[in-house]
């Protein structure tokens, strides 16, 4: 009997290590991974803040956005993008804390608004994009918002480009799929002020929502939280209705304090909104634009460029003035 054994255990060191292996990871819950959201040291608030201690307005910047949880933005200006987003991923995970990050960088990039124009130059260049923005978060937890105005920019695009636009969209979730399974992919769906719930829940089902695991709304923009959720309801009433499913909703917080005056692009008197959290009407209410960084050359941010970081506007709108 012994020698029985000795022979079965000389056979199983035999075999190859393979064998034993654990089985591959399953996609799971991302915020279940994680200890809450990754609040970003390299933020633009957070480096000024630090870079200006001694500026009157420093400590309400720091205090009431800086150390906020909020979204980092990636698109062409991100260097090799599948590093980036594997270092950003790298340093949440090591807090064991839970990103978000923002995928923008699509062909034609706000087309209609024109403040953020730019993006990949060509569908190789963006689907290669897209899919070493993937394979640098990995296995590792993450949020991903999927290319914010791609769908609400419908209206100033032809056919032929909303079919380039849709056919992207799709691979990019098929991308974020096989190759960051437990990162939560939202398709952008612009705002309640944007297009009808019929036709963005129309949008969304081309662009492949089906396989994402939800929707964005009020991206970079000023809408209430109550807005959105009614508009969010609306969207799955009409993708419940026309295809057989509805979907979870974030909506972006960063901005919504005072409502919206109508204007999107740095309207005076706005103020920061709820802090980013799970549920609040959503989901999860996340801070997607970062306050206080220029909608572009527009309103209280005159003479700036889009995403650049304005202390004035930041300060005036932790107060709401």
């Amino acid at each position: 009997m012994r020698h029985l054994r000795r022979v079965m255990t000389a056979a199983l060191l035999a075999l190859p290590l393979t064998l034993f292996a654990s089985p591959p990871a399953q996609a799971a819950d991302p915020t279940t991974l994680t200890s809450g959201f990754y609040a970003d040291p390299n933020s633009s608030p957070a480096l000024w803040a630090a870079a200006n201690p001694g500026d009157g307005r420093a400590p309400a910047i720091r205090d009431n956005i800086a150390t906020k949880p909020m979204a980092r933005w990636f698109g062409n200006w991100s260097g090799t993008i599948g590093t980036a987003t594997g270092a950003y991923v790298g340093a949440a995970d090591a807090a064991d804390r839970l990103p978000v990050l923002v995928a923008y960088n699509i062909p034609n990039r706000d087309i209609c608004g024109g403040q953020s124009g730019g993006g990949a130059g060509s569908v190789a260049a963006y689907n290669a994009w897209i899919a070493a923005f993937a394979g640098g978060i990995g296995a590792r937890p993450a949020v991903v918002i999927l290319e914010p105005d791609a769908l609400g920019d419908a209206s100033c695009m032809t056919a032929a480009q909303i079919a380039e636009r849709n056919t992207l969209l799709n691979n990019a979730i098929t991308q974020f799929n096989q190759k960051a399974p437990n990162t939560w992919v939202y398709l952008d769906a612009g705002n309640p002020g944007w297009r009808s719930a019929p036709e963005m829940a129309a949008s969304l089902n081309a662009a492949g929502l089906s396989r994402a695991h939800g929707f964005s709304l009020n991206v970079s923009n000023y809408y209430t939280t109550a807005q959105n959720t009614t508009y969010a309801n609306a969207v799955n009433a009409a993708l419940g209705s026309t295809s057989g499913y509805t979907k979870p909703f974030v909506v972006d917080t960063s901005r919504n304090g005072n409502g919206s005056n109508g204007a999107w692009c740095n309207p005076a008197g706005r103020r920061t909104g709820a802090p980013p959290q799970m549920g609040g009407g959503a989901e999860m209410l996340l801070w997607i634009k970062t306050p206080g960084e220029s909608d572009g050359n527009c309103g209280v941010g005159a003479g700036s460029v889009a995403g650049q970081f304005l202390p004035e506007v930041a300060y005036k709108m932790v107060y709401g003035y």
